[in-house]
């Protein structure tokens, strides 16, 4: 009875590198670009379903080129997330520096009011000048904290898109890989059932 089972197991596992060996020979060209070592996860995950073995409709996935893509997409998130991280950190910088320039300009803006009130003649910086020219001044200072105002926001705004962005990628990343480790599993546990089927069957031939 033992003998059977190995000789059975034998020529299932024949029937198995027989069926790779095809695919891997029909599908030289494509494969070649893939690879489970380098390159994106998608492409790591098409080099497993490309190499696995076909039953009908179904995969058999080898267990290591699952640990290999689990630790290679871990890696992954684990870069994502410290993008992530960089990320919020430039956030946090540049919301402190909008909070400062917007103080600033306030307080220009009062300094401006405070100054109108006053003479024609007045002193900037200890230099008297005229009130045309001081006008001048202050308006071409406040043009400038402005223009760098809208830069900071605009980098800001930049920062918060890229981390929805970054935090999209991550959700996708994270249900893709669920999905492809419930298919592989349920694969295999078809394989299996009929791996067990055919036993049986020769064990009831006997």
């Amino acid at each position: 009875m033992h003998s059977i089972k190995t000789l059975a197991v034998v020529l299932f596992s024949f029937l198995i590198s027989s069926q790779l060996f095809a695919q891997e020979t029909s599908n030289d060209t494509d494969e070649d670009k893939l690879s489970l070592y380098e390159g994106s996860i998608d492409n790591q995950f098409e080099y497993v379903i490309q190499k696995s073995y076909s039953y009908q409709e179904f995969k058999n996935v080898k267990k290591t080129w699952l640990y290999e893509l689990k630790a290679h997409t871990l890696d992954s998130l684990k870069a994502l997330q410290n993008d992530l991280d960089n990320t919020q950190k430039s956030v946090d910088s540049l919301v402190l520096e909008i909070q400062g320039l917007k103080t600033n300009l306030s307080d220009t803006k009062m300094n401006l009011a405070n100054t109108i009130e006053e003479k024609d003649n007045m002193a900037l910086f200890g230099m008297p000048m005229s009130k045309s020219n001081y006008s001048t001044i202050m308006w071409s200072i406040i043009g400038l904290l402005l223009i760098l105002l809208l830069v900071f926001i605009y980098k800001f705004r930049n920062s918060n898109a890229v981390t929805r962005q970054s935090k999209l990628a991550l959700s996708d990343i994270e249900e893709e890989f669920e999905e492809h480790r419930r298919t592989a599993l349920e694969r295999e546990q078809v394989v299996r059932r009929q791996l067990q089927d055919e036993l049986n069957k020769q064990k009831k031939t006997k």
